[in-house]
């Protein structure tokens, strides 16, 4: 693949318009948030109307709004889906992202088409496929390592997404039916209850505890920040945010950390660029560890991280900021130099493994008063969860993305003209008669008050970069005057910005390339006909039905994940043949249980309910 010249893509989850601003607003280049339906967060749709909104705002920074219908469909959903995707082909959406290749077998309009990270991109021989098939953009796998993602990159040309934060499915994508076993609520249909942030005891074949009541298939959160660079190099172009459940200041604080990542990359090298105009003025400092965090892992990307796990909880642990140095009855001391805020949240793990929360009543410098001590020893490491002054900062003042703008002001014997040229080279002019014409009497008065009124772009999305003014008569002007003709010439700009983006289309053509299997068991999630279709005629000559569709609950492999319980509790059998022994082990809590299968030759576990 030719990395050359490569736009890079910052991509940010959005669960409304609110969201889908702040990331605007705090540098992304693209926003993925979920239209009336069919998307899979089922409890993050929205309107038309407040999408087509979000476009408009997006699109005059030259930014893509993507849509997520990336469920598996009933026969019955699948014209309500196709008349959706028209709808916001309509409004100028810039790309759905699909799972359901039922899809494809409807009229389509010319929109392009992304395969999200629920259709398990893990192979070059899949990537392929579905370039082939017409896809403009593949999600990949969370699990590959830079290796693997070079190996498709260098296989093939569709640009490729991968998420760099967030929260960490356990199992491959698209994968997953644990929860679907378990109530009904499938995650390939925007329902997942995550029963793998549970908790849950481990045995061995002897009945032997392993573990107790731990939640064991829940993983830390996922941060690339190292990585980026290195990332950019393997092939990746778009670079995703997860978090479409995620909260306006959550989306706004990630999105300002990797857009100043990856603008500091981008600015020593040539061979890349943003993928959208303006800069980014923030209120705040972004910080990843002051938002929602599990704390975090690269997880796979270069080989198997030795903890990926987050086993003692599935809630917010924060930044790590010292260890504690004295109890007191009603007080403690930490031994960091981190300041702590009156209000501010801490938490910290009891003898028995227990997340605690404390909150600071008051402080003073590294001694804190609150009414929570219990379980608090020396040497506890004590996590802060909630930063009340970073709270404040990110909440007292919207960040501002603005357009740089060149302004000439000409003059004739009639007619005030300003052009206004921006970053990316567009030109407009606006016009304003001169009614009344006296010469100024000090010229260089005249320039001041002149570059002060134009200047005055405080509330719009641009910000002058420089003013120049071409005096043939040097008219006097009034500031109302000037001010009428920059208002004008703002909003004449705006609509020509808008007007001149230009939404990628394409035809979407039907294929009949093969596809990389003839047999398909349930994990294809084929669930209505169309997909049947689809895949009969790229030479598949037997399929089942998705799991949805069957309705399976038991015995039955409901995931697969690359997160290893013999190796957490160092059993690797690659390692430690030895601990063959001690096998199958046997996961459960007081509602299900599950049989453990290793294959060491992939590094993946199965997870088989009884």
């Amino acid at each position: 693949m030719n990395i050359n010249k490569r736009h890079i893509e910052l991509l940010s989850p959005a669960k409304n318009l609110e969201c889908g601003l702040a990331a605007i607003n705090n540098g992304a280049d693209a926003v993925y948030i979920g239209g009336p339906g069919f998307g899979a967060r089922k409890q993050a749709g929205n309107s038309l109307e407040d999408i087509e909104k979000l476009i408009k705002h997006a699109h005059l920074f030259n930014a893509k709004i993507y849509i997520t219908l990336n469920t598996v469909l009933k026969d019955s959903e699948i014209e309500e889906a196709n008349q959706l995707i028209h709808s916001l082909y309509k409004i100028g959406a810039d790309a759905v992202i699909i799972q359901d290749m039922g899809l494809l077998e409807t009229d389509l309009p010319p929109i392009p088409i992304h395969a999200s990270t629920q259709t398990d991109n893990r192979t070059v021989e899949k990537v392929q496929f579905l370039e082939k098939a017409g896809f403009d953009q593949v999600v990949l796998a969370r699990e590959l390592s830079v290796n693997q993602i070079k190996n498709i990159s260098s296989q093939t040309q569709v640009p490729l997404e991968y998420f760099i934060h967030g929260a960490l499915c356990v199992c491959y994508s698209g994968q997953c039916y644990m929860s679907a076993s378990i109530n009904g609520r499938s995650a390939n249909r925007g329902e997942c209850a995550q029963p793998c942030r549970l908790k849950y005891s481990l045995k061995d074949k002897d009945g032997n505890l392993l573990y107790k009541d731990k939640h064991l298939l829940s993983l830390k959160d996922l941060n690339q920040t190292p990585n980026l660079e290195e990332l950019i190099d393997a092939g990746i172009t778009s670079f995703k945010i997860e978090g479409r459940l995620k909260s306006k200041d959550y989306v706004a604080n990630v999105t300002a950390h990797y857009r100043k990542e990856l603008d500091r990359i981008m600015a020593k090298r040539t061979d890349i660029n943003k993928a959208s105009s303006g800069n980014i003025l923030t209120s705040f400092t972004p910080a990843p560890d002051k938002s929602f965090n599990r704390s975090f892992t690269e997880y796979f990307l270069h080989d198997r991280d030795d903890k990926v796990w987050s086993i003692d909880t599935p809630k917010a642990l924060g930044e790590y900021i010292g260890k504690i140095s004295k109890v007191g009855k009603d007080f403690f001391t930490i031994d960091g130099s981190t300041r702590i805020a009156n209000g501010d949240g801490l938490c910290f793990f009891d003898q028995y493994k227990n997340l605690v929360g404390v909150r600071v009543n008051t402080s003073n410098g590294n001694k804190i008063f609150s009414n929570q001590t219990k379980g608090l020893k020396q040497g506890t490491d004590i996590y802060r969860n909630n930063d009340v002054a970073f709270q404040q900062a990110i909440s007292k003042k919207e960040s501002e993305r603005k357009i740089a703008l060149d302004l000439i002001l000409e003059e004739t014997e009639e007619v005030l003209k300003l052009t206004l040229i921006d970053e990316d080279g567009i030109s407009s002019s606006s016009f304003k008669e001169l009614s009344e014409k006296e010469v100024a009497q000090n010229k260089e008065r005249l320039a001041s008050q002149t570059e002060k009124q134009l200047s005055k772009l405080g509330n719009t999305p641009y910000v002058a970069q420089s003013i120049q003014m071409n005096h043939k008569y040097y008219w006097f002007v009034p500031a109302a005057i000037l001010n009428e003709l920059r208002r004008s010439a703002i909003e004449n700009h705006t609509n020509l910005r808008l007007q001149s983006y230009q939404p990628k289309n394409i035809e979407f053509k039907k294929t009949d390339h093969p596809f990389i299997k003839t047999e398909l068991d349930f994990k294809a999630n084929i669930t209505n006909q169309l997909a049947k279709q689809f895949y009969e005629r790229h030479g598949v000559t037997q399929l089942d039905w998705g799991f949805e569709k069957q309705a399976i609950k038991n015995n039955v492999e409901v995931m697969t994940t690359k997160h290893c319980l013999l190796y957490m509790t160092n059993k690797c059998l690659k390692f430690h043949p030895e601990a063959r022994k001690y096998l199958p082990l046997t996961l459960f809590n007081k509602q299900d249980t599950y049989k453990l299968q290793f294959d060491c030759k992939a590094c993946e576990m199965h997870i088989i309910k009884k």
